[in-house]
């Protein structure tokens, strides 16, 4: 979060591109087919896909999922408790994806809080910086930056502790999961990425969007 702002605005793409590959591959490669396997029917988890797809897309239209990597975007014109009420709702439904996957299985769970983690170390540097954009000091910023990110730690208790008791349901939250993550890889940083249209960063980008599927891939091979 200390990093300089030319340090930090040269190593946002890379994370950026890393962190692409590592949702589409967790959605993909581990969510979907734990959430198929599941006996659910195929059906019912794309009922449930289709509608958590629809419902980001709602909840970015009412401000509350917008992310930003860019120092010009539009989420710069929100005020900064608005930023960290959405980041701070993000966060609660990264705990219960979380959960989810643990409670399916534990490699599940720890591929599915890697790719959380990959998106959220971008996301979080971006956030910094509009804070810093509206005024903030730098401790402060960071502080409350930090308060929202532990958004995470409630959204995973709950869900434990509800899922545990509703296991019929876990399967559809995976489906609802795997949307989340190819709705922010595909409507926020994809687009994000097709604006550098450089020949050399766009091989680099393309390379990291593979590594990062290719390591969820490593730690989850074949389920």
């Amino acid at each position: 979060m200390l990093i300089p702002e030319r340090s930090r605005d040269a190593l946002l793409p890379h994370l950026v591109s890393f962190a692409t590959g590592a949702l589409l591959g967790a959605a993909l490669l581990a969510l979907l087919p734990h959430a198929l396997d599941s006996g659910a029917g195929a059906h019912g988890i794309g009922v449930a896909l289709v509608s958590g797809i629809i419902a980001f897309f709602v909840l970015e239209k009412l401000v509350l999922w917008r992310h930003c990597h860019e120092p010009d975007c539009a989420v710069h014109s929100r005020a900064a408790p608005l930023i960290l009420f959405g980041d701070a709702f993000h966060n609660f439904v990264d705990g219960v994806v979380i959960a989810a996957a643990f409670l399916t299985a534990t490699p599940l769970g720890v591929v599915t809080a890697f790719a959380v983690i990959a998106h959220e170390i971008p996301q979080e540097v971006g956030d910094f910086g509009i804070l810093l954009d509206s005024g903030y000091g730098r401790g402060k910023a960071l502080l409350l930056n930090t308060l929202s990110s532990l958004a995470t730690l409630p959204g995973g208790v709950a869900a434990y502790l509800w899922l545990d008791r509703v296991r019929e349901a876990v399967p559809f939250i995976l489906a609802a999961s795997a949307a989340s993550f190819i709705y922010i890889a595909t409507a926020d940083l994809i687009p994000a990425l097709h604006r550098q249209v450089a020949a050399r960063a766009s091989v680099r980008q393309l390379a990291l969007l593979l590594a990062g599927i290719a390591t969820i891939a490593v730690f989850h091979p074949g389920g």
